[in-house]
């Protein structure tokens, strides 16, 4: 879990949810701070938008409760917990134009909002979102992130008491999801409402979240910052979820004060543990030269400020983050060298 002392503003404890015969969810216990975004990153499958509908009041667990400013709203309908879930499918009428659809959510039989206070929030909404000059254009004329900066101002301007978004940038193009993750992130930070943001992408995740949660097959594996999931996983699973190149996993055996890498080739200092493990290592923690068992480079690619190289290691193949200070070229031999105080042991 997080570390360091946190009042958790929502809690899920032990809930667990199942279709059939099929466990969706099993004992999920999670935690969201009262100003904090928290990424659920998890593949396709592994049960996130359950758990959004969960918390939204849109299905019930089977077991476990949901508790909001603690109170415990584990049966509370969704009208009583005033949340506001943005899907990544835009929930647009597109015959309206954009002040309409803005006002929509602004004039259910809850709200009872006057207009002058309707007119008030539309036009904040669409200055925060940048889409004052859209406010008169049908929706079936706006682009694709035009449509979600409108399906977002439809959350916001209800000024609920938590945000939930359903991977909401999945159907657009990879520059303007980077640019949109950023706005989101500065606009919930600015309107200091908590958020439940799930999504598959790694770079959501670091970039988004002020808590990160790994959920794989219906199960936490683990909560922490960004910085914690990826420099502290506490399993393969989790470290693979973070970091591009992936992660380098490797077999290895305690020999003495030392592990030995794969094919017994290169020796490591200690860490803890015994036997057979796993040793983790990211790219970047990997230099090219340095050791003293030869390796084969397969494949050069240009990332930019960096070189990626593909190396056939000591039995293995493995990913390295090199600086581009120097060349590389396939068939050229390095001399990999592990840093052993970066590196990770979990049990084989």
């Amino acid at each position: 879990m997080v570390s360091g002392f946190k009042v958790s503003w929502l809690q899920l404890k032990g809930v667990t949810r199942r279709f059939g015969k099929a466990e969706v969810l099993s004992g999920i216990d999670l935690s969201l701070g009262a100003d904090e975004m928290l990424v659920v990153l998890g593949p396709t499958g592994a049960g996130k938008t359950t758990l959004l509908r969960i918390v939204a009041g849109l299905d019930s667990p089977d077991a476990g409760r949901v508790e909001m400013d603690g109170e415990e709203v584990t049966h509370w309908p969704p009208a009583d917990r005033d949340i506001a879930l943005v899907f990544q499918h835009f929930a647009l009428d597109p015959d309206w134009s954009v002040r309409r659809n803005l006002e929509f959510p602004l004039k259910a039989p809850r709200q009872q909002l006057a207009r002058g206070e309707i007119d008030q929030r539309v036009g904040w909404a669409a200055e925060l979102l940048k889409i004052e000059r859209l406010l008169d254009r049908p929706a079936a004329r706006l682009s694709g992130g035009e449509m979600q900066r409108v399906a977002i101002g439809q959350a916001i301007v209800r000024r609920p008491r938590l945000f939930l978004f359903d991977e909401p940038l999945t159907n657009l193009d990879a520059k303007l999801r980077e640019s949109l993750r950023l706005e989101l992130a500065l606009l919930r930070q600015e309107l200091g409402i908590p958020a439940i943001y799930v999504t598959h992408d790694q770079a959501e995740a670091l970039s988004m979240g002020d808590s990160v949660a790994v959920l794989a097959e219906g199960r936490i594996l683990q909560q922490g910052s960004p910085e914690v999931i990826y420099r502290q996983p506490v399993s393969p699973v989790v470290a693979r979820q973070l970091g591009q190149p992936a992660i380098n996993i490797l077999s290895v055996q305690r020999r003495g004060d030392a592990w030995i890498g794969p094919n017994q080739a290169e020796r490591m200092p200690a860490l803890n543990g015994t036997g057979e493990m796993l040793l983790g290592v990211r790219p970047e923690d990997i230099a090219p030269e340095g050791g003293h068992v030869p390796g084969v480079v397969r494949v050069v690619e240009d990332a930019g400020a960096t070189w990626i190289l593909w190396v056939d290691w000591a039995g293995a193949s493995i990913h390295i983050i090199a600086s581009k200070e120097r060349r590389f070229a396939p068939g050229e031999t390095v001399y990999p060298r592990i840093d052993a105080e970066r590196a990770l042991l979990w049990p084989r």
